[in-house]
């Protein structure tokens, strides 16, 4: 069953007239640069959405988490990395996945340690650190609009 509710119909339950609203998810990343303005990926692993490309460390905000510890711990699972999680870089919806829109939020991090070694974990096959105006394949799209912008940014300082 249907009801018209804001701007469309939308699914309603026949028994007692809930409307379900499908809502995006939140996924947050983190943004690492060293010391020569290269930027931290991990390349998505088999079985994984946009497997074989690269994005920045990144995934689903859990029920109860915190925006910014969820990004944190993404940068632990997916890169082995512990970072500091600093100002918001970009908020973008994501589209790439029709059956999965979610509402991406990328924050600047920095490394805990400099001296620590990233290390491929959890969904991802590889790490690396690339210039930001020249990636490798990248799994999402809101992925080049940021790096898109910082590699223009850092054009301007050099």
């Amino acid at each position: 069953m249907h009801a018209i509710r804001g701007d469309g119909p939308r699914p309603t339950c026949g028994a007692c007239g809930m409307v379900f609203f499908a809502n995006p998810g939140v996924g947050a990343a983190t943004v690492v640069r060293d010391r020569a303005g290269r930027v931290l990926l991990v390349q998505r692993a088999p079985g994984q959405f946009g497997a074989g490309g690269w994005c920045f460390p990144c995934g689903y905000v859990e029920w109860g988490e915190d925006v910014r510890a969820a990004a944190a711990r993404e940068a632990r699972e997916e890169a082995g990395v512990a970072v500091r999680v600093g100002t918001v870089l970009q908020v973008a919806s994501n589209f790439h996945d029709p059956g999965k829109p979610t509402i991406g939020i990328w924050f600047a991090a920095t490394l805990v340690d400099r001296r620590s070694t990233p290390v491929a974990g959890d969904d991802a096959a590889a790490v690396g650190w690339f210039d930001p105006g020249a990636p490798a394949r990248l799994a999402f799209p809101t992925d080049a609009t940021l790096l898109a912008g910082l590699a223009k940014r850092r054009r301007r300082v050099s």
